[in-house]
């Protein structure tokens, strides 16, 4: 693979995380926006809300980082990165099984729908985030 052909997929998975970022900063902000202006009391909705514009901020300031550092890559430096999809994906997984268990528990240690919430969120993170890196993994192995 030529190093701008490789660049070019670099980019725009980077790009594509930052819309994901966008996207869930805005969604959680709108969120944490409803529950404060209802003044009710949403557990679930809140700490959801929280997850997801806090993960989205973390993946802004991720891919905004990466596409100001983008830059022509050698083979060991494509490797590297085709090793760190691989232990990002990873990461996902794991970010996914960490949700799970905080909703798990939350509900069967009493009920507490704001761990529920905030599992929900990680689980939902994880799995887009998984998602992402599996289609620039799969891009790159079909290009091998």
């Amino acid at each position: 693979m030529w190093s701008d052909t490789f660049q070019a997929i670099e980019r725009a998975h980077l790009l594509r995380v930052g819309a994901w970022g966008a996207a869930s900063v805005l969604i959680g902000t709108l969120l944490l926006a409803v529950v404060a202006a209802r003044r009710t009391r949403a557990p679930l909705l809140f700490h959801f809300a929280l997850q997801t514009a806090a993960w989205g901020a973390i993946d802004l300031a991720i891919a905004g980082w990466g596409l100001t550092h983008l830059a022509a890559r050698d083979f060991a430096a494509a490797t590297r990165f085709d090793r760190l999809l691989w232990l990002n994906a990873g990461l996902d997984v794991g970010y996914i099984a960490v949700g799970a268990t905080l909703a798990i528990a939350a509900w069967q240690l009493g009920r507490r729908m704001g761990g529920v919430g905030a599992g929900l969120g990680v689980i939902v993170q994880g799995a887009a985030l998984l998602l992402l890196d599996a289609l620039v993994l799969s891009i790159l192995g079909a290009s091998r």
